[in-house]
């Protein structure tokens, strides 16, 4: 349909009309099917019409393909003007396939496999009947209390716009209408959700507008720039202004400043949430707020249906404004091709044939094995095939290794590390104790574990947090290991045997009682449907690990927020001289991170030589090249990210120690040297300045290349603006 078809459908409806095309419900306020969605956030009594419901535009949570087709023909048969449902899920890491969580994907600093997993997840989300993906979520995080920094790519803004794109690539594809194995993309959370005070999910969020748009904001901009259809405003403030009702953020900088006129969503509830955070008095000011500011649709709160007729009627809000957030829908779901065909892709018969695909679970392996980081070896990784091994831990032999937002994910689907170990040893031998609960721990299991172990040549361990732990609401104080897995590996420390450990978790953790215990320690994350498979490879050397961190491990909580891109403060402290009491330190602990941001080992090695910068000097409209020399001089091949960082030593604004600006990925031979290659310009060199005007400033910088933000050789250069 074009443009004028679209507004004609607008123009032939009632103002109840509009506005119900603005309500998002769950499924269960639908004919057609007992699901009732999924149910995220509190219910209550909403005092929801069937006239709501029938001219409703959109549903959340509902999937399968023929509860989808029942729903929308159900629908249809009373759209007084055929305008078909959007149907939307929150498809974060995969949908039955399950990748590893985004934080993972994001230590493997592959945008190639990124974008192919959110491919995989779009095509089995459309033929089940989804529409839309609340992803990515591209929250800039540092803060590892906060529970949903599972949701995220990390601390890092360049690296998180480049996974932007690609998931949104990777969702849409090139044409939504064209393709309808694809979904249109939200992303989130619109803005600065990632930042909440001490770390406590939907906290308030306080940082000024210079900081906001250099570290926070351009991971949005970056998916919007991409194509992205969609948006969801988030459930903290800005500025003292919950999200869903600030004008200056949605009006002003989203639609105004970056043009978006695509659909702008709540998160649930969070327009009537208004009144909970004391910006609106009722429900009827916060549907006056949340219109004003551009939201189109209002996600499981009755404000607008509610309230925006006499809001109308009485003047207060210009009707013209509930026009053109109905127009914006309906533009979407024409880019859907729902008026053409409003089942789109969903095909109860093609759904069996895709779903958990073994090219899908394929995908989910080589991910899971890109996305695992070796935090610490002192040598005993990779295992012997022939090894004789005890695994014991809560993981040994669990399911519970998807993470939070795994969808139609089923734990009783994942492969356990166990059985695949055991399937991949030729010789050897395999014990598998649990050895504790998660957090609960006896002395029969301790002993039984004890047991095994002394059976056995090698200890791995097999611990961390259940999904549970982390995700939304997951905010935790105590960062550490459960007290009873730290317990289990005191006891199993005096057999004198050597350890190795496999981490399962959502979140950066205080490492400390396993960290300095074990010999090896493996960061699995939640490594999703293919993650014992590829963990085993990992154990055994099948394959070599090549993850690294896009977060920075505390060496307690004490220190957090930690992060590589800090200031240096008028007091920096000298390592050299840490005995000096008056500077920037603490006096109980490191200022560094326990592992910094890009760090990751393999069961190789690498060195860097011969750092070279083309000139010394850079002009406005020139570039340099910065080259440094790599070598495998370990015995088997692997793969290097190699990380480029500036600084700029003076800026009319502090700027940050080293700020990443390029990677490179070299794959090497044992005895080969590679040359990764960088070109520098000056606009790379832009930061807000006080003003927030996006300028360089002339002057020195420093050039950093390595494996990740701390073990790096140093180039200079000067930037000459004439």
């Amino acid at each position: 349909m074009d443009i004028q078809q679209l507004q004609g459908l607008v123009n032939q409806m009632t103002l109840e009309e509009k506005i119900a095309q603005l309500l998002q419900l769950t499924a269960h306020f639908h004919e057609g099917t007992d699901n009732e969605g999924q149910v995220t956030g509190p219910m209550e009594e909403m005092g929801i019409t069937e006239p709501m419901v029938t001219a409703s535009g959109s549903i959340l949570g509902l999937s399968g393909a023929q509860a989808v087709i029942d729903v929308q023909n159900m629908y249809l048969s009373k759209s007084p003007l055929g305008i078909p449902l959007l149907f939307m899920a929150d498809v974060v890491h995969g949908f039955k396939t399950i990748f590893p969580i985004p934080l993972a994907i994001g230590c493997s600093w592959d945008m190639e496999l990124a974008e192919k997993s959110a491919e995989i997840a779009a095509k089995e989300s459309a033929v089940s009947g989804i529409h839309v993906t609340f992803a990515p979520m591209v929250d800039l995080v540092r803060d590892p209390r906060w529970g949903r920094v599972m949701e995220t790519t990390g601390e890092d803004p360049y690296l998180n716009s480049l996974f932007a794109r690609a998931f949104v690539r990777g969702y849409q594809g090139d044409h939504l209408k064209d393709d309808p194995d694809r979904l249109a993309a939200c992303v989130k959370h619109f803005a600065a959700y990632g930042a909440p005070e001490g770390g406590r999910d939907y906290n308030t969020v306080n940082m000024s507008e210079r900081q906001l748009r250099e570290q926070y904001l351009p991971a949005y901009q970056a998916a919007l720039d991409e194509g992205c259809e969609m948006v969801m405003a988030s459930f903290n403030t800005v500025d003292g202004i919950p999200a869903s009702g600030n004008e200056k953020l949605m009006r002003g900088i989203l639609r105004e400043e970056w043009a978006f006129d695509g659909v702008l969503i709540s998160d649930w509830a969070s327009i009537r949430e208004m009144v909970a955070h004391g910006a609106a008095e009722d429900d009827a000011e916060a549907a006056y707020r949340a219109i004003r500011a551009g939201v189109d649709i209002e996600m499981m709160t009755p404000c607008y249906v509610n309230h925006l007729p006499q809001l109308i009627r009485s003047g207060r809000v210009d009707e013209a404004l509930v026009d053109e957030a109905v127009l914006r829908i309906l533009r979407l779901k024409d880019k859907l091709g729902l008026f053409d065909n409003p089942v789109r892709a969903a095909d109860p018969v093609r759904e069996q044939e895709i779903i958990f695909c073994e090219e899908h679970r394929n995908v989910s392996y080589q991910l899971a094995v890109k996305s695992s980081v070796l935090l610490k070896n002192s040598g005993i990784l990779p295992l012997r095939p022939d090894a004789n091994i005890a695994l014991i831990g809560p993981f040994a032999q669990s399911g519970d290794i998807l993470g939070w937002w795994s969808c139609e994910g089923n734990k009783d689907d994942a492969v356990q590390l166990g059985d695949a170990l055991q399937k991949r040893l030729s010789g050897g031998k395999l014990g598998i104790a649990e050895g504790c609960g998660l957090d609960s721990i006896t002395s029969q299991q301790i002993e039984a574990a004890l047991e095994t172990a002394r059976q056995a040549e090698i200890i791995v361990l097999a611990l961390g947090e259940e999904s549970a732990m982390s995700g939304e609401g997951g905010s935790r104080t105590d960062i550490r290991l459960p007290q009873a897995q730290l317990e289990l590996v005191k006891h199993l420390k005096t057999l004198g045997k050597p350890m190795a450990a496999v981490i399962f978790n959502g979140r950066p953790l205080d490492l400390h009682g396993i960290f300095e215990e074990a010999d090896a320690v493996l960061e699995a994350w939640f490594p999703g449907s293919e993650g014992g498979a590829a963990l085993a490879d990992i154990l055994l050397g099948n394959v070599n690990p090549s993850g690294r961190l896009t977060m920075s491990f505390p060496q307690s909580v004490g220190q957090v927020p930690v992060y590589y891109n800090h200031f240096n403060t008028g007091r920096p402290m000298d390592p050299a001289n840490q005995e000096v009491r008056y500077v920037s330190k603490y006096i109980d602990s490191s200022n560094d991170p326990l592992l910094p941001f890009g760090f990751g080992l393999s069961y190789t090695t690498f060195t860097y030589s011969d750092l070279t910068i083309s000139s010394p000097e850079l002009k406005a409209g020139e570039a340099l090249t910065v080259q440094v020399k790599v070598t495998n001089t370990g015995d088997r091949e692997g793969e290097e990210t190699v990380q480029l960082y500036i600084r700029d030593v003076t800026g009319e604004v502090v700027r940050p120690m080293r700020e990443l600006k390029d990677f490179r990925k070299l794959a090497l031979a044992p005895g080969e040297s590679g040359t990764a290659s960088f070109t520098v310009t000056e606009e790379q060199l832009r930061y807000y300045h006080s003003d927030l005007s996006f300028t360089s400033d002339p002057g020195s910088f420093q050039v950093f290349v390595g494996p990740n933000s701390r073990d790096t050789l140093e180039q200079h250069f000067k930037l000459n603006h004439l």
